[in-house]
């Protein structure tokens, strides 16, 4: 039954915090132009009241959005589109924003609390013109889910727009206006995943976060105040640099333990588009540090701090507006938006740029030119570095952008994206970072006032141990790339010399040392990336001599898939690099039983994401399902065991999976072995169709006798016996009935296969149930037995045999990535404290004089 309230609901609550933010918006601006305190406090209470409205509105948008997709109301589009009957919780929230407007509310709803929580903390001096460009930038974003159309003009795409509305000519609306789907298209199995729960909701915060000190910044100069703007605001940039840091790692743990690529970043375009910004946020977290004495550093904090904001709005661009086309897999298709988001960046960089170039006559100039004594200039080269960097990535990501625009002029671009985009991005970036490791050294030492003029000799304890454990890690290590040793050297030193600033530093005061422990991080991860992605290495390689696939996948690149993948066929061990592998079957995830269970066990209702256990499931010795009850699956996933035995005779065993999805066709997902110093990285590249019905060639008949040898799919098979039974599977035998089976025996590889097919006489009819062998690929079944000449018929079919195609690689040394994170945070967490402590203590000191002041003007 349809149901239209709840998204007339939500449609009227988009906009009600559309013009709520637009009278918030207008009522900020009267407010900060206000000159006298009665005016100024009057459109301070309507333009908080507004935006409190707004952020009202915008938490039931939300709500109503989710109330369409959590009880499945197919009527609408996004609902339809996105989710399905069987996704579990957590992954209808994933539903919420895969779809542009849930991702765009996901965005406003950040901003609404962040808005709120600044018109109680960021005082008066600063709320009027704060405020003002937050809620600007509120209007822009709800614009975008407005789903409105003035003449020929698309103000934005509703997630209320029902399904009829959506496709109004297609047939089935046609025979039944009526008409709402059983059940969703569901979500893209490669979503379906704990990351995507949690990394978009914090990469959408980052974004958000870094509307704060932009939007401080924006007030500074409003205001005729170049430089007090930057106390305030380095606190909140320090927070959405580790914020937007923390979910851009997700993304790539996610895209590691998801895809299939080999590795946890890809240099996709969109990735790329919110890597920079990132790059540009720590830019100008530290050019602050420099603003209050160096007229450079606070001119570059005031450049940086509006285009890592401006730079938030055109990766949003590159990645929904579908200029990217299928350079990206992580691109939005385009709902027609693309020049409403053009309007939206463009307004912010006029606004921004306009207003630079006003206020930059305000800036004072430097009395004195730095040295390399001075740590503003270590400061400011590092920043200039991670600009660079930032540059040479959003220069080649924008071949798209410059294509497109060349159009619009009636000229023909011929620039296209790298072939190997990989190896492109980290010729250049490699470089970038070995210089930013080194600066990161010495820029301690000198910020410390442990090294400068006359004693950078202070170095030399550091360096010395840099070059003794650099060569030692590049002789144990083979590492023979110059280039590599030249990174690691440089990471290595930043190590060193930050830990040496970090032993001294907490020995005076340890909320001093966040800068130092968030250098150690990075260079804990420079290392991680450095051999982890250039000394993986493959471990599945093809040493049978024989072809996988002809297929252009496996043969392109000199046969490179061919050569890196092993054929594993169902029970067949294989040596593997040192392992004993062995492909075990199909396995199935039950919703309520932890690990697996084989995909026989489980008869699959198709389309109803449950299934009837054709046998009792047991798991860690206690009984969860008995044969005939009806369970719950997850949907779509199919694991394929592989069984490692090492050396030492010690087994483990890993599920690859592959997704079979009517949309996107199979999708493969690894598993990985997480060991101390090194993961074992496993997926496969090429399964059999697991829903595909099974294909037997022609029937084949033997007459033969007890001791008899035959052939069964090019095996030896043996006739050992035919015994009397009282247990057939899948028949219920009575008192009366006869059954036997026979023990037919199968020379397979290095050991034997055992089949049993049945025989069973009641009441006067024969049944002949089948025995099916799915390591041989061979349906058995004794059709006849003749009592006269002591011979048997057998009926048998060929079919193909189970396997799957696996690629396996090992990761050196990745774990020195994810706790090199861990630490940048922990670093970043202590900068933000200390930061966050310094800003409250100038307040009170501030709010002390305020009051001096005006008592004297009342004396």
């Amino acid at each position: 039954m349809k149901d239209f309230t709840v998204g007339n609901a939500g449609h009227l609550f988009v906009i009600l915090s559309f013009v709520t933010a637009l009278v918030a918006t207008f009522s900020y601006l009267k407010m900060t132009l206000a000159h006298e305190a009665a005016e100024e406090n009057h459109w301070k209470r309507l333009a908080r009241g507004a935006f409190y409205v707004h952020g009202v509105a915008v938490v039931s948008v939300v709500a109503c959005l989710f109330s369409i997709i959590y009880n499945h109301r197919f009527e609408y589009q996004y609902a339809w589109s996105h989710s399905s009957l069987a996704l579990p919780v957590q992954y209808m929230i994933s539903c919420f924003w895969e779809g542009q407007e849930g991702s765009f509310l996901l965005w406003m709803f950040w901003n609404a609390v962040l808005g709120i929580i600044l018109t109680r903390t960021a005082g008066s001096k600063w709320e009027g013109p704060m405020l003002t460009v937050f809620a600007l930038v509120q209007a822009f974003l709800t614009s975008m889910i407005l789903g409105v159309v003035l003449g020929d003009v698309k103000i934005g795409s509703s997630p209320f727009l029902l399904l009829k509305e959506s496709m109004p000519d297609a047939p089935v609306f046609t025979m039944n206006p009526n008409f709402v789907p059983s059940d969703g298209k569901g979500l893209n199995p490669l979503l379906q995943n704990y990351w995507m729960v949690i990394h978009p909701p914090t990469l959408f915060l980052g974004f958000a976060l870094s509307l704060v000190p932009f939007a401080y910044c924006i007030a500074g100069l409003w205001r005729n105040q170049p430089l007090n703007w930057i106390r305030p605001a380095q606190p909140w940039m320090l927070v959405g640099a580790v914020v937007l840091g923390v979910g851009i790692m997700m993304g790539g743990y996610w895209a590691y333990e998801t895809l299939n690529f080999g590795g946890y970043w890809n240099w996709d375009p969109v990735e790329n588009a919110v890597y920079v910004p990132w790059l540009i946020m720590v830019a100008a977290m530290h050019t602050m540090l420099t603003a209050k004495r160096s007229s450079a550093g606070l001119k570059t904090a005031i450049i940086l701090t509006v285009a890592q904001f401006i730079f938030i709005l055109y990766s949003t661009f590159l990645s929904r507006s579908g200029i990217l086309g299928n350079a990206s897999v992580h691109s939005f298709t385009d709902l027609g938006l693309s020049g409403q988001l053009l309007v939206y960046l463009l307004a912010f960089v006029v606004i921004a740029v306009a207003l630079m170039a006003v206020k930059w006559k305000l800036i004072p100039s430097d009395e004195q030119e730095l040295s390399i004594y001075n740590k503003e200039l270590w400061l400011f080269l590092g920043a200039i570095v991670l600009c660079l960097a930032g540059f040479q990535v959003i220069s080649t990501t924008s071949i798209p952008v410059y294509n497109k625009v060349a159009e619009l002029f009636g000229k023909a671009s011929n620039l296209a994206m790298p072939t190997n985009q990989v190896a492109h991005y980290n010729k250049f970036q490699i470089w970038f970072f070995s210089v930013v490791a080194v600066l990161s050294g010495v820029g301690q030492y000198i910020w410390w006032r442990k090294a400068g003029k006359g004693n950078f000799n202070t170095l030399m304890t550091p360096l010395v141990l840099t070059l003794l454990i650099s060569a030692a890690i590049i002789g144990f290590g083979e590492v023979k790339n110059p280039v590599y040793m030249v990174f690691l050297t440089a990471s290595v030193f930043a190590m060193m010399a930050n830990g040496a600033i970090l032993l001294g530093v907490i020995q005076g005061n340890y909320r001093l040392s966040g800068g130092a422990v968030a250098h150690m991080g990075m260079a804990l991860m420079l290392i991680g990336i450095l051999f982890s992605s250039g000394y993986s290495k493959i471990t599945s390689i093809n040493n049978s001599g024989l072809m996988i696939s002809k297929s252009e996948e496996f043969t392109k690149n000199d046969n490179k898939e061919n050569k890196e993948n092993v054929l594993l066929w169902l029970n067949q061990s294989e040596r593997m690099d040192g392992y004993q592998l062995t492909y075990r079957g199909q396995r199935v995830e039950v919703r309520d039983m932890p690990g697996y269970v084989p995909r026989k066990a489980v008869e699959v209702i198709e389309g109803d994401f449950r299934g009837v256990a054709q046998e009792d499931l047991s798991a860690n010795g206690k009984l969860y399902h008995k044969k005939g009850d009806t369970i719950a699956l997850y949907p779509e996933n199919v694991y394929y065991e592989v069984e490692y035995r090492e050396p030492s005779g010690k087994i483990f065993s890993l599920y690859p999976r592959a997704q079979v999805n009517e949309r996107m066709g199979t999708l493969a997902s690894p598993d990985i072995r997480h060991k101390a110093g090194r993961d074992l990285y496993t997926f496969v590249s090429s399964v059999p169709d697991p829903n595909a019905e099974t294909i037997w060639d022609k029937t084949e008949t033997y007459s033969i006798a007890i001791r008899d040898t035959f052939f069964l799919n090019d095996y030896v098979a043996i006739l050992d016996n035919v015994v009397k039974t009282n247990e057939v599977e899948g028949i219920d035998m009575k008192p009366s009935d006869v059954g036997v089976k026979a023990q037919v025996r199968v020379l397979y590889k290095d050991r034997e296969v055992m089949m049993q097919p049945a025989f069973v006489i009641r009441d006067g009819a024969i049944a002949s149930p089948a025995d099916i062998s799915d390591d041989l690929g061979v349906r058995l079944q004794l059709k006849t037995i003749d009592p006269k000449t002591g011979k048997f018929t057998f009926a048998a079919n060929q079919t193909q045999r189970d396997y799957i195609v696996m690629k396996a690689s090992e990761k050196p040394l990745i774990n020195l990535l994810w706790i090199g994170t861990l630490v940048m945070v922990v670093g970043f967490i202590m900068a933000i404290v200390r930061r966050y402590r310094e800003n409250g203590k100038m307040e009170g000191k501030a709010q002390k004089e305020d009051r001096k002041k005006t008592a004297i003007s009342y004396q």
